[in-house]
């Protein structure tokens, strides 16, 4: 049979009606720009104030990096989409579009857990710290964040961008992702799907299981601490992390570790909207919130700003 190729998809979206589609842009739209802006302003106050020149601060203002890469590489096609009639990506953009979300997902796993080392060396092994986290070796760990994320969605994108579409080519999403994507493609996907479930399986549990083993051993090593004091002193390092963890895999883990090439999409959507357009932005701002340091960098800069003489 003869195949013609297409040359872009139909991202469907969200289905609401004209007036909801401004309300939802207008309220996507607010949330990317806090996304942005509070993101970015853990960048600057890091790289600002010598006090925060340490591997915990890095590791987060890489983080708040990340985040704003996360975001941008879905959240303004999304908008767009939202108030343009057209709502076509080619088939070129589309694929371009998941790799980078893909790179940016699995080096926030892998920056995870370099947080929670960072956290594991600081409670269980205090005096040693500064000896085994130093600058330039948190540096390089997050360069590996970075590199291994890149080597290891090789495979998965050459996989994708061998796929040959023919028709159908809507995507009932808000952006191009692994699934829709092998759903539309006329060619064998069988392999394709099986490299990315072993990858996922990999990549989620692997570094989960990192992330819990570092906390075991840190709780372990709180428990013996004699004073109550001292124990909230401790926790209150970790609180932070923990609740970004918490967040960002347990939608994670709805999503992509269970068979998903035969589930509705659209059911993910408000899931993919939490972990894709919300937590980057709750995530400043909780580690804003629980920590002191960066509350008096930001108050310092505050207060620098309305004392400058005009």
């Amino acid at each position: 049979m003869n195949q013609s190729s297409i040359s872009e998809f139909i991202l469907l979206g969200f289905s609401v009606s004209e007036d909801k589609r401004l309300y939802l842009f207008t309220v996507f739209l607010l949330i990317y720009i806090l996304t942005f802006v509070a993101n970015l302003l853990i960048i600057i106050l890091v790289y600002a104030n010598i006090h925060l020149h340490n591997p915990m601060y890095l590791l987060l203002s890489n983080f708040s990096f990340l985040e704003i890469c996360y975001t941008a590489v879905t959240v303004p096609k999304m908008l767009s989409d939202l108030l343009g009639q057209s709502q076509t990506i080619s088939v070129a953009g589309c694929i371009t579009q998941y790799h980078f979300f893909s790179l940016c997902a699995a080096t926030e796993h892998f920056l995870l857990v370099v947080m929670a080392y960072d956290r594991y060396v600081a409670i269980c092994h205090p005096l040693h710290y500064g000896g085994i986290m130093s600058n330039t070796f948190c540096m390089q760990l997050i360069a590996t964040c970075w590199s291994v994320s890149a080597v290891s969605l090789t495979i998965p994108a050459l996989s994708v961008a061998k796929l040959h579409f023919c028709g159908p080519n809507t995507i009932d999403h808000f952006f191009c992702e692994f699934n829709p994507l092998l759903k539309l493609s006329c060619t064998d996907t069988y392999i394709a799907q099986y490299i990315f479930n072993c990858l996922s399986w990999i990549i989620i549990l692997g570094c989960l299981i990192c992330i819990a083993i570092s906390y075991a051993k840190i709780i372990s090593t709180v428990i013996k601490i004699p004073s109550s004091h001292g124990k909230r002193k401790a926790f209150s390092t970790c609180t932070s992390h923990l609740t970004v963890v918490g967040i960002f895999y347990g939608t994670v883990i709805f999503i992509y570790l269970r068979p998903t090439v035969d589930v509705p999409f659209h059911q993910n959507k408000i899931v993919s909207v939490f972990y894709i357009v919300v937590t980057p932005m709750l995530n400043p701002i909780i580690y804003s919130f629980k920590n002191e340091s960066l509350r008096k960098a930001a108050s310092n800069v505050t207060d620098r700003i309305l004392m400058k003489p005009y």
